[in-house]
């Protein structure tokens, strides 16, 4: 055993291993007080370190028996302050842990991000009318927006945007720490407002969130921005901002911006123009009264002056261009003006162009209601005025439906084409839309066009004769030709038969003319121009009905408006809308070529332009010399005829009356070298369909197409052709000998009249360059034609008279309604 083992256990030998004696403190203390002063310092020294030592073991042995904190904060070991004060290496480690605790949880949300479906408000659009210069004529649609593609927005004008918005827009991710710093230092010093967004922030705003300010929608925000860097191109990010943004006047989209603003296109915008909309953007509801209020325009300029600035900053113009700029001022917006509604001929001209846009693609009236479609039409503003002026002031001076009964419920249609192309530059389609007239009278088919239809017959005549005498070929045919012109007739075939009529006591059919005139034997031409009926049945039914039909349709009228199986086809009991019947005039006036009748030029969706709305090529329906020979013709109805009123135009004109049984319709169709109008008028009850008698309407017993539609045409054309060269007709072209109906008198020695031929002779056109052309003709000789008759000077004469006497029965074709034209795809106005 050893010694330590076999230790006593009294307190009287040395100290213990921790310094203290084996008598306790007591003596410890007892002997440092006895001890000098010196040797208690000295030996207080040893006692201190050994305890310090001691409890810094104790500490560690207390640690090892309750094992190490994880965290060693409070600081163990430190007294004061310093046992708050975190180590470098806590400071680092908690910088770490929290940089990643943010780097996980962006990238969980970044990976739960999904861009989500564009907002429905986003993509509404309107459709946009266009008058022929180029002019909004209407917008269509409860959002005022048209997209446009990034290359229709011009570089310089882009970077206005960018400068004042984003200038990092092609470098940055799609959002800019600094910007949004760099706005808010700027807002609290009171500097220039920026926005603390990027163009890409902006654009997801703008298209799949919605306008609330608040955190988690900021942070959708910056997250989509992010994510739809990787979706889509930085173009198509800018042509999306540029297209949602919203500019105040109700315009969303920069190319409803520009026409609201500047009455331009997007693609014409200049540089100053753009730096305006680009400050439009941030403050719409001041900048739009920019024009007016002085305060508003003071802050736009103010705006409008920084972002040229920028442009010079960012070196996207020079110094010497921001200069030229801000010399010449600042770009004063147009006058507000709300957009066009669908009132007056608005509606009729706009429902035109949506018929022709159908006919001419494979869009539904439901895609067209989606909006987005600029539609650029060929509609005269100048000459759309004209006409509806031109009714209403006939309507001024002769009806008077508050006092006078029959001048309730009449109506007009009219339309107006160039010849030369077939454009439809003018319709009147009626009262208007706001008026609750909604069928367009003038692109409606249900009103006959009575004389107006003889032309065609002359024309078939011309090109392929007439069989005059049974079982032989057809004899050629002039205006020369001599027909019975007596009222009263007895209608025969080509087999010389005399046609049968169930309801004449006789039992055959019997043509009446309006009064009972005995004219005898008369020539074609003053048949037309006094408008007498019984030559031109006659006529149609020896030249025959399909020729008569075929001529009409190559001319341009539609197969559905044509009446058949009754010899009142010749005189008019067709019903081609006023468009069409226009357009065929246009063949005639054009020598013959056949224009169909447009209404759009060009249309645009998404920037691009839709293919299929190029004029129409022309066609020829008939020789020249037809054409020139039947306006030769229609010169004389003006000169001599049924027309003499329109000689009020003070220019050459051709033309045509027109009127049907029991004055139900009047029409009046006429041209110049430049243009063809037609006018139509009746009467119809909106709560009764069918036509009703005009008698008595304008206080005439008798209302033909030489009285309130002549007048209506003439007013019209003398607006439409102001300040446009007088110009003449091509001469007409020298005929050969015509054959006469049966029965007609011998002819005088001094115009011996040729035996019918075997075979038509076809019209000779004068020779020389001139014929069939409009521009360069000289200017026909005062003396008429060799050959032809001119008839008397009646200016009056027999009027258009009836289609069919009263004693004709079922030959008669019940008057239609006036209704929407059914046209085939491609072949609507």
């Amino acid at each position: 055993m050893s010694e330590h083992r076999r230790r006593p256990s009294g307190r009287t030998g040395p100290s213990g291993s921790d310094g203290v004696p084996y008598g306790g403190r007591a003596e410890a203390r007892r002997a440092a007080r006895a001890g000098d002063g010196r040797g208690r310092r000295a030996a207080d020294r040893p006692r201190a370190a050994a305890g310090r030592s001691g409890r810094a073991a104790a500490r560690r042995t207390n640690a090892a028996r309750s094992g190490r904190r994880l965290i060693d904060y409070p600081r163990a070991g430190k007294r004061g302050v310093r046992r708050w004060l975190p180590s470098w290496k806590q400071v680092l480690g908690t910088f770490l842990l929290f940089s990643g605790g943010l780097l996980g949880l962006f990238s969980y949300a970044y990976a739960t991000t999904t861009i989500p479906s564009a907002n429905p408000s986003t993509q509404q659009q309107s459709n946009t009318y266009y008058w022929s210069d180029g002019s909004v004529m209407a917008t269509q649609g409860s959002t005022n927006r048209q997209n446009v593609d990034l290359a229709q927005v011009p570089k310089a004008v882009q970077w206005d945007f960018l400068a004042a918005e984003n200038a990092t827009f092609y470098s940055d991710p799609g959002i800019d720490t600094q910007g949004m710093l760099r706005a808010v230092y700027h807002m609290a010093t009171g500097g220039e407002v920026q926005s603390g967004s990027t163009i890409t922030q902006q654009f997801v705003k703008n298209t799949y969130l919605d306008q609330s300010q608040s955190v988690t929608r900021k942070l959708r925000e910056i997250m989509i921005s992010l994510k739809i860097g990787g979706q889509m191109s930085k173009q198509q990010i800018l042509q999306g901002y540029l297209n949602s943004c919203y500019y105040g006047r109700g315009a969303y989209g920069i190319e409803a911006a520009a026409n609201t603003y500047y009455h331009v296109h997007a693609s014409q915008l200049t540089v100053s123009q753009g730096a305006f909309l680009t400050a439009t953007v941030n403050e719409p509801s001041v900048m739009m009264l920019a024009d007016t209020d002085p305060q508003a325009k003071a802050r736009a300029t103010a705006r409008w002056t920084y972002v040229l600035q920028r442009m010079a900053k960012i070196h996207k113009i020079t110094d010497a261009q921001e200069q030229q700029y801000l010399a010449a001022g600042f770009p004063t917006p147009k006058p507000y003006t709300p957009s066009a509604g669908m009132s007056g001929q608005t509606g009729y001209l706009v429902q035109t162009a949506q018929k022709y846009v159908e006919a001419h693609t494979s869009l539904t009236d439901q895609q067209l209601g989606h909006g987005g479609y600029q539609i650029y039409t060929t509609f005269d503003k100048k000459k759309v005025k004209a006409l509806a002026a031109s009714v209403a002031a006939m309507e001024k001076k002769h009806l008077d439906p508050k006092h006078r009964s029959a001048d309730k419920d009449v109506q007009v249609g009219a339309a107006s084409v160039d010849p030369s192309s077939g454009a439809v530059v003018a319709l009147y389609g009626g009262a208007g839309w706001d008026k609750g007239h909604w069928t367009d009278n003038a692109d409606a088919k249900g009103v006959p066009v009575g004389s107006t239809f003889k032309p065609f017959d002359l024309a078939a005549a011309l090109d392929h004769g007439a069989v005059l005498s049974p079982g032989h070929s057809p004899s050629p045919i002039t205006p020369d030709s001599k027909f019975n012109g007596d009222d009263g007739i007895t209608i025969k075939n080509q087999q010389g038969q005399e046609m049968p009529d169930s309801g004449d006591p006789t039992g055959l059919l019997h043509q009446r003319n309006d009064v009972s005139t005995k004219w005898g034997y008369i020539t074609l031409r003053k048949a037309m121009e006094q408008s007498v009926n019984t030559p031109y049945v006659q006529l149609g039914e020896y030249v025959g009905y399909d020729n008569v039909e075929n001529e009409a349709l190559k001319a341009g009228l539609l197969r559905g408006s044509l009446q058949y199986d009754t010899p009142g086809f010749y005189i008019g009991t067709s019903t081609p809308s006023a468009i069409r019947m226009a357009g065929a005039y246009a063949t005639f006036d054009d020598g013959g070529v056949q224009h169909e009748p447009y209404s759009v030029t060009k249309v645009i969706a998404d920037g691009r332009q839709l293919p299929g709305f190029e004029a129409p090529k022309g066609t020829t329906a008939m020789p020249a010399a037809t054409a020139d020979t039947v306006t030769d013709v229609l010169q004389g109805v003006v000169k001599h005829g049924t027309g003499t009123n329109a000689q009020a135009l003070g220019r050459p004109a051709a033309g045509k009356t027109g009127t049907t049984d029991d004055y139900k319709s009047a029409w009046f169709i006429g041209y110049t070298p430049q243009l063809v109008t037609s006018v139509s008028m009746f009467k119809e009850d909106p709560k009764n369909a069918g036509l009703q008698s005009m008698q008595g309407v304008g206080g005439y017993t008798k209302v033909f197409g030489a009285d309130m539609p002549t007048e209506i045409w003439t007013g019209y054309m003398t607006a439409a052709l102001n300040g446009r060269p007088v110009q003449q007709f091509p001469p007409a072209p020298q005929l050969g000998q015509g054959s006469d109906e049966f029965g007609a008198p011998s002819p005088t020695p001094s115009a011996t009249a040729s035996t019918p031929s075997a075979t038509p002779t076809a019209p000779s056109p004068t020779p020389g360059p001139c014929h069939g052309k409009k521009k360069d003709c000289p200017s026909p000789t005062p003396t008429d034609t060799a050959g032809t008759t001119t008839g008397g000077g009646s200016t009056g004469g027999a009027g258009d008279g009836g289609l069919l006497g009263g004693t004709t029965g079922g030959s008669t074709s019940p008057t239609p309604t006036p209704t929407s034209s059914p046209i085939g795809r491609g072949r609507h106005p």
